[in-house]
């Protein structure tokens, strides 16, 4: 079984596009370490949580491009995408994903910036006289 499962993961801006395959356990992020593009232990965790919450970390080489949002955007992508992966692979990891929802994209977005105002709900200073 040398078949390559392909998903997508979403958090706020940013996008990840994941790879994953059977292999060793190595997961790379842009061509690099996931523990150096995301030196921070939460975002870390973050990576790792649906892998951990299913057993099965040793099992497969992921490779992941990101790109948009910030570092936890990102990390937050990643999980949405390896747990997307990981049940098209195996559908009977649903319950266990669902469960500790790593499988609902979080919706949150920047409110667009309105017309006639400095922000998407900033007014000017009104004056009486």
């Amino acid at each position: 079984m040398s078949e390559v499962i392909q998903a997508t993961g979403r958090r706020k801006r940013a996008i990840a596009r994941v790879r994953l395959s059977v292999g060793q356990g190595v997961i790379k992020i842009n061509n690099k370490p996931y523990d150096e593009y995301f030196p921070r232990k939460a975002h870390q965790q973050f990576v790792l949580a649906a892998l951990d919450a299913t057993q099965s970390l040793a099992r497969f080489d992921i490779t992941i491009k990101t790109e948009g949002g910030g570092q936890t955007g990102q990390a937050g992508a990643v999980r949405h995408g390896i747990a997307r992966a990981l049940l098209a692979l195996d559908v009977t990891m649903k319950e266990t994903l669902r469960k500790n929802g790593y499988l609902t994209r979080d919706p949150r977005e920047k409110e667009s910036k309105k017309y006639g105002r400095k922000r998407a709900r900033k007014r000017f200073q009104f004056s009486k006289r």
